[in-house]
């Protein structure tokens, strides 16, 4: 299994709308290249789906859990979703450095 560590700020994207906020993580550079190294070689190969996504297990503090990784065109990385129960476990806030492990 491969794993990549960064430590990235978290933000907040909101529809202009709609009222629902969503916190991501930029995931760029080196991990963002090992990531989808890793994917391509053998992750989403047969019937790529959910927007080039690749499923991953993510550990922020304490608190670990199975998501999936997009395709950020515009850092050329991947945006990692940060739900609001894990937020709320490791005391998160938009702006924070988040030290995130990702593994596929």
């Amino acid at each position: 299994m491969e794993s990549f560590t960064v430590t990235t700020p978290i933000w907040r994207w909101q529809s202009a709308t709609a009222p629902a906020a969503w916190f991501f993580v930029t995931i760029t550079g080196d991990a963002a290249d090992g990531i989808r190294i890793a994917a391509f070689s053998g992750q989403w190969l047969d019937g790529r789906k959910g927007f080039g996504s690749a499923r991953v297990d993510v550990t922020i503090g304490a608190t670990s859990w199975q998501t999936s990784v997009f395709p950020h065109r515009e850092s050329g990385g991947w945006l990692l979703p940060v739900k609001a129960a894990v937020r709320k476990a490791e005391g998160l806030a938009e702006g924070d450095l988040v030290r995130v492990t990702v593994s596929l």
